[in-house]
């Protein structure tokens, strides 16, 4: 609380507000009605609006279409690019491939392997115990009402491919961005990169990954790993770049070292926000499943667009609302695992 002024004095504070709200009011317009001071940036656009009608009451027709057309040689271009890739590395796609397709051939096989019941309790025990016992409810009785459905094996399938894609897309943007959080110059490059890679359409990945690996999973696995890195690699740069410098100065002062200090206070203090960008990912790979689907992937995306193809939306709503559950439950045990996680920070009360 601030005094009354003396008389003939100004309060304390008085001229910073001045300041402030000299600084807020724009030069010439601080009076008039408000309209007409927001009407007064329409002035900006007099120019263009002058050249668009000079040029079109002057008949120039060369403004009416740009006079030059590249985009079919650029094209053409990528085409012989994506060919020689095609062509001269044609062992190193074979063998990612192979990987992939055994690595995901394998954990769909374990999973249409084990007894439904077995599986339902194991998740379900999961839920339970990193969410609560609401989510492990809803957990289960949405696992027995997709097999009730008679979805049970897409909805496994469903599921391995997003425990490779979610993995392998973990592997590659958690050591990213935390590479990225230590190099000011490696965050610039990534920045542009990154927005790219979640602005340009999903279908368009499609299309190299077939030139790549041809129909199948690996082609979808690709795609959606392409797709849904970026949020992991943000919030893991995030995470670690808006920690405390006070945590990161006691630190350093007994004694830590870079590695140290990056392995043992940044990455588990930054481990909520990290969690947040595996819960992203999740999310975005799972948004992927319909679109995979038309490359040859299985799963709950397989019947959503078969239900369209025959114009059975009964089915294909079905098979949308399992993919729905999923990304439910997904999202509701990796927020908890993140909750926990900074709960755990906060009662840590500072660097052990």
């Amino acid at each position: 609380m601030t005094g009354n002024a003396p008389p003939g004095e100004a309060a304390p504070g008085a001229s910073a507000l001045e300041a402030i709200r000299g600084r807020l009011e724009l030069p010439g317009l601080s009076r008039g009605p408000r309209w007409l001071r927001r009407a007064l940036w329409l002035r900006w656009l007099v120019a263009p609006a002058v050249l668009a009608i000079v040029l079109w009451a002057g008949g120039w027709d060369w403004a009416g279409e740009f006079p030059a057309d590249v985009g079919r040689d650029v094209g053409r271009e990528i085409d012989n690019v994506i060919d020689w890739m095609t062509t001269e590395l044609d062992v190193i796609f074979d063998v990612i491939k192979e990987v992939v397709l055994t690595v995901l051939v394998n954990i769909e096989d374990f999973l249409l392997w084990l007894p439904w019941p077995a599986s339902i309790l194991a998740i379900a025990t999961v839920a339970w115990r990193t969410a609560g016992v609401w989510v492990a409810a809803f957990s289960a009785g949405s696992l027995v009402l997709m097999a009730s459905f008679g979805l049970w094996d897409s909805t496994m399938e469903t599921v391995a491919l997003m425990l490779v894609t979610v993995t392998l897309s973990i592997a590659i943007a958690v050591p990213l961005g935390v590479w990225a959080s230590q190099s000011d110059r490696l965050d610039k490059l990534l920045r542009p990169i990154l927005d790219g890679m979640q602005t340009m359409p999903s279908f368009v990945y499609l299309v190299p990954a077939i030139a790549f690996f041809s129909l199948g999973n690996v082609p979808a696995v690709i795609a959606t790993l392409i797709y849904a890195v970026p949020p992991a690699v943000r919030l893991t740069n995030l995470g670690i770049r808006q920690l405390p410098e006070e945590t990161l100065e006691a630190a350093e002062s007994f004694g830590a070292t870079p590695a140290q200090l990056l392995l043992k206070v940044k990455i588990p203090l930054a481990a909520p926000t990290i969690m947040a960008g595996v819960n992203q990912t999740t999310l975005m790979a799972l948004a992927m499943v319909v679109i995979a689907s038309l490359v040859g992937a299985g799963g709950l995306g397989e019947d959503v667009n078969r239900g369209l193809g025959r114009i059975e939306p009964g089915n294909a709503f079905l098979a949308g609302l399992g993919i729905v559950f999923l990304a439910i439950i997904i999202d509701r045990i990796t927020q908890a695992f993140a909750s926990r996680q900074q709960s755990s920070m906060g009662a840590g009360g500072g660097v052990g």
